[in-house]
């Protein structure tokens, strides 16, 4: 619908930002509780995202040139869990084929097109960050 719309207003944009599940630093205390447990935390892949990561996005969708309508997965370049993602995937989803990850901790969700037209770089991790 978004696209439709774009086309009839010429020069209009429009950007959809698909936020993972939003994070706040002082949320990264409850990550230890899902490490013994993948599938508490599977029905998203389990990825997650900085706030302030969210607000890099939204700084960007609304500096980018672009024009016509638009989607983008916003996420950390991490997942919540200490497990490797393909030992999460092969653990919970045996039968799932992986592509393609960035390294072993990484995102499921592809945020390589944020990267490439927004200028997204997740710059916060639970990893690093945890209070």
């Amino acid at each position: 619908m978004a696209r439709h719309f774009s086309t009839w207003h010429d020069g209009l944009a429009i950007i959809g930002l698909r936020f993972s599940n939003v994070m706040e630093p002082l949320d990264y205390a409850r990550f230890p509780e899902w490490q013994s447990d993948p599938s508490i935390r599977s029905w998203n892949a389990w990825s997650y995202v900085d706030a302030r990561d969210v607000a890099q996005a939204c700084r960007l969708a609304l500096e980018v040139d672009l024009t016509g309508a638009d989607a983008f997965i916003i996420a950390a370049a991490d997942t919540v869990m200490e497990r490797p993602s393909r030992d999460l995937v092969a653990a919970t989803f045996p039968d799932t084929e992986i592509r393609h990850l960035d390294g072993d901790r990484a995102t499921l969700l592809s945020i390589e097109k944020a990267r490439r037209i927004l200028g997204y770089q997740p710059q916060h991790s639970w990893r690093t960050e945890s209070p």
